[in-house]
């Protein structure tokens, strides 16, 4: 049994060096911030930043300088990564993924103030069910996508004030992690961005009860240009960091590192697909920086701006890349989009599309597990529906695109479904709802259950 116990240790001690890398994103970031502002303008941005009404899309780069914005993210990833270490959350795949959202989102809408009543009220709930704070607290920090309805209140923009605010905040970051639990179910796994669909779900609530209670919340579309030389040699830069460090800085041989990264795009990326511990930190850590530029590219190519929320987006993919998004899986959603904007009334530089065309790629499990032309239409679909999902919850809701994603996802799904048995009879479901070969997380012996066995 003591070597059972001291191999979990050592396997969750393998995850805990993450820390170092994670604390050296944040000193990147807020360095970024300081050489693009003076300190004082960097002061008097934070509390723009913080005053500031955050519906879609208000674009803290807009409202308060590059530096800000920046510092601002760098606060927000730092009090993320305090919070997983506090709360003793088991680091893994989807740690990666809240580093993402937590810094991508704090460049439009979430920021070092607005996002801690939800995250007490999620911690009130672990307190509630007397359960470890680890468990949970990841559903608290991507649940701060409702922060906005928390400024909105407490800023008493016609309705509310801070006591109000908080109180709200702490409502919802007390009912999403039964919330976020059931809609996992709901969604076959096709949609990454699951909270953000549970998050919809209460903005779908949220909004109209403050409707009804005398406030008028609108969507905002602040929205910053000229930026595309500075933030764009800055993603360059860290993505080329990752690739060459997943490469040559892995402890790994480098025909080994691209092995697993060559077996990574083999993957479907059905949720739940921990890649780092499927394949360890080398491939993911390519693959973070294969797909950063994808996502910059993408932007730059289709005539569309780096400010805080496409930086956001990129941010959000490249955190998804070690759960779930590869280059095979995210490219036939995103080129749906860009067929939607040849048929469609709008055009691929509109600020939300922009948005779409990389939040698109909470759908690709769609293409990874049924083939790029269902991928295909999956993005084609979502680059419609997400444009009309916001406005009524007037933009409360961050992950917008992970309420829409969902929705095209439950409907999708049993099509496909449906489709497929019929081409192929000899298809039963329950191939659709296993997990691919290479799928399943490789999870440690948990010591007890050893123990019983033996027993």
């Amino acid at each position: 049994m003591g070597f059972f116990h001291l191999l979990h240790h050592e396997h969750q001690a393998r995850y805990d060096r993450m820390f170092p890398y994670l604390w050296a994103f944040v000193i990147l970031t807020a360095s970024a911030g300081l050489l693009m502002d003076t300190p004082a303008n960097i002061l008097h941005g934070l509390y723009t930043i913080v005053i500031t009404e955050d519906a879609l899309i208000t674009d803290y780069v807009l409202v308060a300088g590059p530096g800000a914005a920046l510092v601002n993210s760098a606060i927000v990833t730092a009090i993320t990564v305090c919070v997983l270490y506090l709360s003793r959350d088991t680091l893994n795949g989807m740690t990666l993924v809240e580093i993402g959202l937590m810094s991508g989102f704090s460049l439009f809408g979430k920021n070092f103030v607005n996002i801690w009543p939800i995250l007490a009220g999620t911690w009130l709930y672990t307190k509630a069910r007397r359960e470890p704070a680890g468990g949970y607290m990841g559903i608290g920090l991507m649940a701060t996508a409702l922060a906005p309805i928390v400024s909105y209140i407490a800023l008493d923009n016609g309705w509310g004030g801070p006591v109000e605010g908080v109180l709200v905040g702490l409502v919802i970051g007390f009912v999403m992690p039964p919330l976020a639990t059931y809609t996992y179910r709901i969604q076959n796994g096709m949609n990454l961005y699951n909270v953000g669909f549970a998050c919809g779900l209460v903005a779908f609530i949220c909004v109209p009860l403050m409707s009804s209670l005398g406030a008028d919340p609108t969507t905002h579309y602040r929205w910053a240009r000229g930026y595309n030389l500075p933030f764009g040699a800055m993603l360059v830069t860290l993505c080329v960091l990752l690739i060459l460090g997943g490469l040559f800085f892995s402890g790994k041989p480098v025909w080994a590192a691209w092995a697993g990264y060559r077996r990574l795009l083999q993957t479907s990326g059905r949720a739940p697909s921990d890649y780092l511990r499927m394949f360890g930190a080398a491939p993911v850590v390519i693959n973070t920086g294969v797909n950063g530029l994808i996502g910059m590219a993408y932007i730059l190519l289709s005539g569309g701006e780096l400010n805080g929320p496409t930086v956001g987006g990129i941010l959000t993919i490249m955190g998804f890349s070690a759960f779930g998004k590869h280059a095979f899986n995210i490219l036939p959603v995103m080129a749906g989009v860009a067929l939607g904007s040849v048929v469609m009334d709008w055009s691929l530089t509109q600020p939300a599309v922009q948005l779409a065309c990389l939040f698109c790629t909470t759908l690709a499990p769609i293409s990874g597990y049924f083939g790029w032309g269902y991928g295909l239409l999956a993005g084609f679909i979502h680059s419609s529906v997400v444009l009309y999902t916001g406005s009524p919850v007037a933009g409360m809701n961050l992950y917008n695109n992970g309420f829409s994603g969902g929705l095209v996802a439950i409907v999708l799904y049993p099509t496909i479904m449906a489709i497929a048995e019929h081409r192929k009879p000899v298809l039963q479901e329950v191939d659709y709802f296993d997990q691919l070969e290479g799928d399943m997380p490789v999870i440690p012996p948990d010591p007890h259950t050893i123990e019983e066995e033996e027993e």
